[in-house]
């Protein structure tokens, strides 16, 4: 009995231990993604910013200045975007040009 009672507790200990560090991995990730404003396709942005939004998936139109999707940090804005006045996504939700 104390053979299976110590197997049990390896295989519990184990998974906490592999629980724990996909939890640290997803957070992780998540530090290396930032919100980006303008550059989500219509239909495809990744929660709420603003009037028109309710949250994922709800943009109007392309490139919709107050609807964000997580991009890569730093590449933000670098990623095109037809509504912001710098061609480029960016960090907070703005007012497209006309």
């Amino acid at each position: 009995m104390t053979t299976k009672l110590s197997a049990a507790s390896l295989i519990l200990a184990l998974g906490s231990a592999l629980s724990l560090s996909a939890l640290s991995t997803t957070a992780h990730a998540a530090d290396d993604m930032q919100k980006c404003f303008g550059v989500a396709e219509a239909g495809k942005n990744d929660c709420a910013a603003g009037a028109g939004t309710s949250c994922a998936g709800t943009s109007k139109t392309k490139d919709q200045a107050n609807a964000w999707k997580l991009v890569p940090a730093g590449t933000c804005t670098k990623t095109p975007s037809t509504t912001s006045p710098t061609g480029f996504g960016q960090e907070a939700a703005f007012t497209a040009k006309s």
